[in-house]
């Protein structure tokens, strides 16, 4: 089984579908003779023609909007938006139309479209290509919502967002594109060729939307988290010597309740992990759910270790950035009680 990156994963994904499905096209800003900035469409246009991965202008709006009107009519888009930093002009799509068109027309209409894009921090992009918008979309009904954290998982679920009947919002973690992060900085990069997760089948597979993966087994803290959060859980495990269950949601909605209430129950205590600021963050509404779900099991109040509620700062990247340290601190916190 061959090793890829989630950049070549990503690839393998689009290229599968395109040549499995004549309805699925791919098209954003630099995506099509480029391959897009970060080469996740490399060779697609060459392979498959330039009415199947194709350039657009610099407009978010029209690229969802035009992407819609196609799913209405029978296509599958797969969507790129460069950066999700520049998604909140296609919002009013996204919200209006695309997660309510089914439901509006009484089930005569469906937008089966995929909206890729790249987010969050740790590239020192600033605050313009750095940010997690996540929680603007869980809140929308009728929009899923996906983050893998390894090339195998994100082979799997952008192939089971484009054969969804329902607009899937596909945020991918640009600092793992090519390997996993501790959050180390410091450290030399890690290729993903070291990471078991690396191996990816060639052809088609899929790992299936709203089920959590267990990364790690445990008994004293549970952890919830997704994207490369993952990989800073793990290192904060790792390095305390505590030990405490990793959660990776890998689908924000749906969300795996189950697989997150049985790990709780288990372990009593609960740390929440994520970029996006903390303030009506995606943590907010798992600190609700675990505590609805779990109330007579908790040992201990639940943590959240989130981004701070600051624009993403250029010159402070690691400072705001999560590493080990501060889940360690939070894991410490809920076990001292």
């Amino acid at each position: 089984m061959p090793s890829m990156n989630m950049v070549q994963a990503l690839n393998s994904a689009l290229d599968v579908m395109l040549a499995r499905d004549p309805n699925v096209l791919t098209f954003g800003q630099d995506i099509g003779y480029f391959g897009g900035v970060f080469r996740v469409t490399d060779g697609l246009q060459k392979k498959h023609g330039k009415n199947r991965c194709f350039d657009t202008p610099i407009c978010e709006l029209g690229i969802v909007g035009v992407g819609i009107g196609m799913a209405v009519n029978g296509l599958r888009p797969v969507l790129e938006i460069q950066f999700a930093d520049y998604i909140y002009p296609a919002y009013d799509q996204l919200v209006s139309e695309a997660a309510r068109i089914r439901y509006r027309s009484v089930g005569d209409y469906i937008a089966p479209i995929t909206v890729r894009s790249p987010y969050g921090g740790g590239i020192f992009g600033g605050e313009t290509h750095s940010q997690s918008p996540e929680a603007l979309f869980t809140h929308v009904a009728g929009l899923m919502t996906v983050i893998p954290s390894t090339p195998y998982d994100a082979k799997g679920l952008l192939i089971s967002a484009i054969e969804s009947n329902d607009p899937v919002m596909f945020f991918e973690p640009k600092r793992i594109y090519n390997g996993p992060f501790d959050g180390h900085h410091e450290r030399p990069a890690v290729p993903w060729s070291q990471h078991p997760a690396s191996e990816v089948p060639e052809g088609y597979y899929t790992v299936p939307l709203g089920k959590a993966a267990k990364v790690r087994e445990g008994e004293a803290v549970t952890l919830l988290c997704y994207g490369t959060m993952v990989h800073v859980a793990r290192a904060a495990v790792e390095e305390s010597g505590i030990d405490g269950e990793i959660l990776d949601l890998r689908t924000l909605v749906p969300l795996d309740l189950e697989a997150v209430v049985e790990s709780v129950k288990k372990t009593g205590r609960c740390v929440i992990v994520h970029e996006a600021t903390e303030t009506s963050g995606y943590g907010g509404e798992l600190v609700a759910l675990v505590q609805k779900h779990c109330f007579y099991h908790l040992e201990a109040p639940i943590e959240r270790v989130c981004g701070y509620d600051t624009p993403y700062p250029h010159g402070f990247e690691w400072e705001y950035f999560i590493g080990p340290a501060r889940v360690v601190a939070a894991m410490r916190r809920v076990l001292e009680i």
